[in-house]
This record gives C-alpha cells, sequence and structure tokens, in this order.
C-alpha cells in the first residue's frame, strides 16, 4: 500500500540509472529489433536543455510516456524525468520495485486510500457499491440517507474510528508528501515532470483536473502542452512490450508565470494541494487548467481531441 510510510520512503535521483538500463536492455530491442518503432517529435526546439520543466501530456494508455523518455535520452542533453503515477498500479509488488527504481512519484487519490484501508481490514476488495457509500459519507452528501446512510456508517466505523476525520486528515497528510516530492524532484534533483492533466487513461482527452495547475502557480515551473498521437497503438493493452508503429508527440510552447499565465501569478506562498487553497484560489487553479487543456487538445490529431 502507498502509505505515509511508503512515500517517506521514496528516494528520487538526477541521475536513474535503471531507466537508462531498462531503455538500453528492453526498449532499443523493442523498438529497433523485434519491432520498428518510430518516434517523432515535433517542436523539439521548444523542450530546453538549460532547465527542468513539467510537461502536461495527454494518457491515452499504460505506457506513453515511455517512447517520449527513450527519444529523449537517445537524443542526449535533457534533463532526465519522474512521473506522477496513480497509486493503484503499486499494487503489485514486483511493479511497485520496478516504478520506485525507475524514479517515479506515487500519487495517491482519496479513492485508493479508502480502498486499500478498507481492504487491509476485510480482506477482499470493495465493491463499487461500497465505495460510492463511504465516499459519499466522507463528502457528506446530502442525498445519501436511510439504509445507505446506515450502511456506509457501519462500513466506515469498522474501517477506522472516526474514519471521516481520520481519511481526509491522512490524505492531507499524503498529499503533503507527493507536494514535497516533487519539489524536490524540480528544485533539488533538476528533473522534468511528466504530469497526466486527465488523471486517468482515455483516447479522447478528458476535462483536466487542477494538481498539475496547483503545482505550476506554486513552484512557477514552466509547463510545456504535449500532444501524444497514436501510441495506444503499439500499447493497445497492459502488455509493456510494444508493437510496431509510429508515434508523434507535437511540443506545445512553454506557458509560464512570466508569459501568458501572469495574470494567474499568486504573490503570496500557499500550501500546495490544501483544502484551504482550492478554496481560495480555486477560480485561478481551474482557469489554468483549462488553458492546459486546451493547449494539448490543439496539439492532438482529430480523433483525439475532445
Amino acid at each position: 500500500m502507498i502509505d505515509i510510510a511508503y512515500l517517506e520512503k521514496i528516494k528520487l535521483v538526477n541521475y536513474p540509472r535503471i531507466q537508462k538500463l531498462i531503455a538500453l536492455l528492453v526498449l532499443t530491442p523493442n523498438y529497433k529489433w523485434f519491432q520498428k518503432v518510430d518516434i517523432q517529435i515535433e517542436g523539439l526546439e521548444r523542450i530546453p536543455k538549460n532547465r527542468n520543466v513539467i510537461f502536461a501530456m495527454n494518457h491515452t494508455d499504460r505506457f506513453n510516456y515511455w517512447p517520449l523518455q527513450y527519444r529523449l535520452n537517445e537524443l542526449g542533453g535533457y534533463p532526465y524525468t519522474t512521473v506522477w503515477v496513480k497509486g493503484k498500479y503499486y499494487r503489485n509488488k514486483t511493479l511497485a520495485k520496478v516504478l520506485d527504481l525507475c524514479n517515479l512519484i506515487p500519487v495517491p487519490s482519496m479513492k485508493y486510500l479508502i480502498e486499500e484501508f478498507f481492504a487491509c481490514r476485510f480482506g477482499r476488495r470493495m465493491s463499487r457499491e461500497e465505495y460510492r457509500a463511504v465516499k459519499d459519507l466522507v463528502d457528506g452528501n446530502p442525498e445519501l440517507n436511510g439504509e445507505n446512510l446506515q450502511r456506509a456508517a457501519e462500513i466506515a466505523d469498522q474501517i477506522h474510528e472516526n474514519f471521516i476525520e481520520f481519511i481526509k486528515t491522512y490524505y492531507t497528510r499524503v498529499m503533503d508528501r507527493v507536494a514535497e516530492l516533487s519539489r524536490l524532484a524540480l528544485f533539488e534533483k533538476k528533473l522534468n515532470l511528466i504530469i497526466f492533466p486527465e488523471g486517468t487513461r482515455s483516447t479522447r482527452l478528458l476535462k483536466g483536473r487542477t494538481g498539475l495547475a496547483q503545482l505550476a502557480l506554486n513552484t512557477e515551473t514552466p509547463v510545456i502542452p504535449i500532444g501524444c498521437n497514436n501510441c495506444e497503438q503499439i500499447y493497445p493493452g497492459s502488455s509493456p512490450f510494444a508493437k510496431s508503429g509510429r508515434v508523434v508527440y507535437r511540443v506545445g510552447s512553454p506557458l509560464s508565470v512570466d508569459g501568458e499565465l501572469k495574470r494567474f501569478r499568486i504573490p503570496e506562498r500557499f500550501k500546495l494541494f490544501s483544502d484551504d487553497s482550492k478554496v481560495r484560489y480555486k477560480e485561478k487553479f481551474e482557469s489554468v487548467t483549462r488553458i492546459f487543456m486546451e493547449r494539448i487538445n490543439d496539439l492532438l490529431d482529430e480523433r483525439y481531441r475532445r
């Protein structure tokens, strides 16, 4: 489980040797010998070599950041990368170990934490109905009443005493560590950070979530939108081995608080991912998110656009 103790053990490095090793021993044979994968980066000149940035990219499949990482590594001179990865991918212990070695940042959602604490208590996975009831309870959904309310309260009480307060406090602590790791990646390890603002996979671009906007405004790190096209054709399922094909990454112009995002700059310090900042700066976070998604949308082939 990706809990606070697990996150405390994450050690990011500025030179991820395992990324290099996987590129050499796995991706090179896959892309060049056993299959033919053509990786094109249009607008490469927009990616700086002398500073690190955040990449905002659409998320079509499980592995659509691999060809980008591989090509940048092959070209040389660019900062290494880390990626925000959903907590559920760490449920497999072997995969979790590989992801840790690859210098990635797990980002557990509230949903993930509720499901994991339930599984720890009951020894099974939560049903969709059980999750919806408990989540409505945590959110204070006024439509939750009667038997559903009673059932949700019973489940929550069995998971943990004072569950609502517990899970909200725990999630805050988890996101504090995610914020710490993200700032460490950008400012100390000098890594580029890849974020999928949709938060989940989809062939067509979905509505973006505000986590990326919060990080960009908090750290004042430039964001480079990237449209990933055709990667789901070479990675159609859960297999990490690509099929032959052509992947096109279109790179947009950098967006920063010194330029187009200047009117959204937040001059005072604010706590990253906190409930208070989400309320105080809601309009700015949502406006910046819309700009990011519009730019990604413009970089996509028609079949991927909203």
